[in-house]
């Protein structure tokens, strides 16, 4: 699971924090799968003394899923390599902006003083 985590650093731009609509890639080891999911909220787990999250994923799959973890705030911020029941899991926020390979520079960098494309009204 570690070398696949560090490929992925490699390869993926990742954020440090999670927010709700964001982007999270999930890799887990068993069933082996790498997929996207977007952040549709969190709630605070009352029950547990320490910081747990109830937190709620929309996998982006055919059909989509949606599935509420608990998770504490380092597992699904990437800061760990977790396990749910016996099973290695990753989560972390894909920075989408920043438009390439992890330290590969967006095209904001690429192109400096050049606006993004946007959008504009046909008549």
């Amino acid at each position: 699971m570690e070398t696949i985590v560090e490929e992925l650093k490699r390869i993926f731009t990742f954020k440090k924090t999670t927010e709700v609509g964001d982007i999270v890639l999930v890799v887990a080891e068993d069933p082996q799968m790498i997929l996207y999911a977007r952040i549709m909220g969190f709630e605070r787990d009352a029950s547990k003394r320490d910081e747990w999250w109830h937190v709620t994923f929309q996998f982006l799959t055919l059909p989509p899923q949606r599935v509420v973890w608990t998770l504490r705030a380092p597992q699904f911020s990437g800061k760990e390599i977790f396990s749910m029941g016996g099973k290695r899991k990753f989560i972390q926020a894909v920075d989408f902006e920043a438009g390439g390979p992890a330290g590969g520079g967006g095209p904001a960098e690429r192109r400096p003083g050049k606006k993004k494309p946007g959008l504009r009204l046909v008549k």
